[in-house]
């Protein structure tokens, strides 16, 4: 697939979560093409509560790597979502090597599927701590920076389908994808008089590391019942990880200066159904 080098964000910087593969990786890659330098962290470990392998520090060596190939300066560092001091030390220590913060996309994220009754608290527990609180944490460690610096910004949240539609086998996930909406949709209004724009993007599936084997198995167990619920309009079966990041390149540039609090789908379809 190939990637734009329009320049849209020539000179700026970007501040991304998730970013050691998958759609962080693309995400970085994007915005580097279009002229961003990149901030960016992963905690490049294994969940507790998912069935998939979480990324390593040699997917996040990797995404430095890609983004440096497009001639864009880059500050890794392994660090997870939940931890605000560590976000906060991290934009803080970007900003003094690159001199300013223009874009955040908090990407990071997990997921597992479960009914909705049956899932275990501890998976509760860490995908809402993860999706919705690491967000809130993401917001924490920036906002002020930007607010300081006085020159706007833009801020890409990344939720989901689930985000905007009761999915089935996705509870805890859609109750924290459902959450940073309403986050986001509060901080558009609080942040609009700064010239801060903030979005959410609802991707429906990607091709990335994060596949839920049981969610694919209770499809298959109620696959005339909730599984079509899940189908998109399009033909293609599932996204890949640049098809997103298209997308958020568009919200972080001036090109959608005039667009904030919206829930831009990036679905096959399936919202349409």
């Amino acid at each position: 697939m190939t990637t734009s080098t329009s320049g849209r964000l020539e000179g700026k910087v970007a501040f991304i979560t998730g970013a050691a593969r998958g759609q962080g990786r693309a995400h970085a890659v994007r915005l580097a093409a279009e002229g961003a330098d990149i901030i960016a962290l992963d905690n490049c470990e294994t969940a507790k509560t998912t069935s998939y392998a979480g990324p390593s520090e040699e997917d996040l060596a990797e995404t430095a790597r890609l983004v440096e190939a497009q001639g864009r300066r880059v500050l890794v560092r392994r660090a997870d979502v939940r931890d605000l001091d560590a976000q906060a030390s991290l934009v803080k220590d970007g900003v003094a090597e690159f001199g300013r913060l223009d874009v955040v996309v908090a990407n990071a994220g997990i997921c597992s599927g479960s009914m909705s009754w049956e899932i275990p608290v501890e998976k509760w527990q860490e995908t809402i701590d993860t999706n919705l609180t690491g967000t809130f944490f993401t917001m924490k460690a920036t906002v002020p920076v930007l607010l300081e610096q006085g020159t706007g910004g833009s801020i890409v949240i990344i939720s989901s389908v689930a985000g905007l539609r009761g999915l089935p086998f996705l509870a805890d996930y859609a109750a924290s994808k459902h959450g940073v909406v309403g986050l986001a949709r509060t901080m558009a209004n609080e942040l609009g008089q700064h010239n801060i724009r903030v979005n959410t993007v609802h991707p429906h599936g990607v091709a990335t590391g994060m596949q839920p084997a049981e969610m694919f198995e209770l499809a298959q167990q109620h696959a005339t019942t909730l599984a079509p619920m899940l189908m998109g309009a399009l033909p293609d079966p599932i996204s890949e990880p640049e098809d997103i990041a298209h997308a958020v390149a568009w919200l972080a540039s001036d090109e959608a200066r005039h667009v904030t609090g919206i829930q831009l789908p990036v679905d096959l379809g399936i919202l349409g159904r």
